[in-house]
């Protein structure tokens, strides 16, 4: 992974803390609407760090791939990047 890797390993744990805070929520029977509200922000913190790791693997997979002139490479990291969209636009 290309992506800035201790940048996106911390966002990651404070998701995890998150989470960790979720389940603690729903253990002690809290108000749905702060537990939906919490799981929007990590949600959102999930799809912010999804968009930075996609973004590296554009600026550092693919030039990579492009540079190496492997037509097969080409179309795999194009195919991923394709299939990646698809799910996203689900």
């Amino acid at each position: 992974m290309h992506a800035d890797h201790d940048n996106i390993l911390r966002r990651l744990k404070i998701v995890r803390g998150q989470v960790e805070g979720l389940i603690h929520m729903v253990e002690e029977d809290r108000y749905c609407i702060d537990i939906s509200t919490q799981c929007m922000a990590a949600s959102q913190a999930l799809r912010s760090i999804n968009r930075d790791v996609l973004s590296a693997h554009m600026t550092q997979c693919m030039i990579e791939s492009a540079e190496s002139d492997s037509r097969e490479e080409i179309e795999l990291k194009l195919r991923e990047m394709n299939e990646v969209i698809q799910t996203l636009s689900k």
